[in-house]
């Protein structure tokens, strides 16, 4: 009979143990499940967003997709548009890192085409950011990083050029960044001498994408502080079709653990240091 009860109590124990693992990892997942947050911006328009919180956040980052932006996030979480470029498509790598990380769709009144095409630059999509920015802070109270990839390099440059003070991020990660571009105003051709905060310029060797040509670095590398600002270059990986498209180097294709770990490693690195 003793030994009966030894072998049910046995079989019962490695079940009770795994239903008690399995709560513990769904309970850590709900801390990571994506939020959809719409937020006021300008009169009359909001700004949505969609979030992923670690269970121990150590900074915040604010991430802009590139192409013409409008990822149309759907209440659910959805992507319209963009599911693949490189920043949304890695979301969940950063958010690993200990990072809260913000997908940040086009505003309200430019959910039609073009979408952010020629507002990157405007001061209504300025004022746009700043209003994340302030809503990240009140909620988090963490330090708020712009990350910008491609076409998105221009938003979050250009709003760090123009926000000062309190409304000012902590710090700017710039990936595949618009170098060269006759149709809009590439990042070395911002007001770069403006920016008090710490730059990471993230590229790959192999981008040939006309506007981000590895080689016209100089030109972004010489504007900047050299003693808050550094390059890490990558080469290697996998590159598929258009170079200017989220599956070439130009989006670090196959490398994107590698490119995350990398940019949390820096932001994280300068936790506790003055930035602006």
């Amino acid at each position: 009979m003793r030994s009966a009860r030894w072998i049910v109590i046995r079989a019962i124990l490695p079940a009770a143990l795994f239903l008690v693992l399995l709560a513990a990892s769904f309970s850590g997942r709900a801390q990571s499940r994506p939020e959809v947050v719409d937020i006021p911006s300008r009169a009359g328009v909001m700004q949505r967003l969609l979030v992923l919180t670690p269970a121990s956040p150590r900074a915040l980052v604010v991430l802009f997709a590139g192409g013409h932006g409008g990822l149309q996030i759907s209440p659910e979480g959805s992507f319209g548009w963009g599911a693949g470029n490189f920043l949304v498509r890695s979301r969940g790598l950063f958010a690993a890192q200990g990072l809260t990380t913000v997908i940040v769709d086009a505003p309200s009144d430019r959910q039609t085409p073009p979408f952010l095409q020629g507002f990157r630059d405007r001061t209504e999509h300025v004022a746009d950011i700043q209003s994340i920015i302030v809503w990240a802070r009140s909620r988090t109270r963490l330090p708020v990083w712009l990350i910008g990839t491609s076409r998105g390099t221009q938003s979050a440059a250009f709003a760090a050029t123009r926000l000062a003070d309190d409304d000012a991020p902590d710090g700017l990660v710039l990936t595949a960044t618009v170098l060269d571009d006759a149709r809009s105003v590439a990042v070395p051709s911002m007001a770069l001498d403006r920016l008090k905060l710490p730059v990471l310029v993230v590229h790959h060797q192999q981008d040939t994408c006309r506007v981000c040509r590895f080689s016209d670095l100089p030109k972004l590398m010489d504007r900047l502080d050299p003693q808050k600002s550094e390059l890490i270059s990558f080469d290697g990986g996998v590159s598929q079709g258009d170079p200017c498209e989220a599956r070439a180097h130009h989006g670090f294709n196959g490398q994107e653990r590698e490119v995350v770990e990398r940019i949390a490693g820096w932001i994280l690195s300068r936790q506790g240091r003055s930035s602006r």
